[in-house]
């Protein structure tokens, strides 16, 4: 089970694909929370397949792609598109304006 927190409600959920646009957020196809408006904080506890946001801070890592405007994560398996990054070691490509990433040969790294 992994935790996501919308707002400061946090929600139970099995699933590791999360989408949050239009005011739903959506894991492995299911919507879990609508009507959402404004700026909305989302907070994933646990890994995840593949994320598309606007904004997410995730404490585990992504196995595939990272589509977003903002993104605090751990390692990424897959190739980022966003905005501003800080995250862990990525195995594909990087298409950002902002990066900040754990060299592999660092430690310890805080996001």
């Amino acid at each position: 089970m992994n935790t996501i927190t919308v707002n400061g409600r946090s929600i139970s959920v099995s699933g590791s694909s999360v989408s949050v646009v239009n005011g739903k957020i959506i894991v492995d196809g299911k919507v879990i929370e609508e009507g959402l408006s404004g700026d909305v904080h989302v907070k994933w506890e646990g890994d995840l397949a593949s994320l598309k946001c606007n904004s997410c801070d995730i404490t585990g890592n992504v196995s595939g792609d990272v589509n977003t405007n903002e993104i605090k994560c751990g390692d990424v398996g897959g190739d980022v598109k966003a905005n501003e990054v800080k995250c862990g070691n990525v195995a594909g490509s990087i298409k950002a304006n902002s990066v900040k990433y754990r060299k592999p040969e660092e430690q310890k790294f805080k996001l």
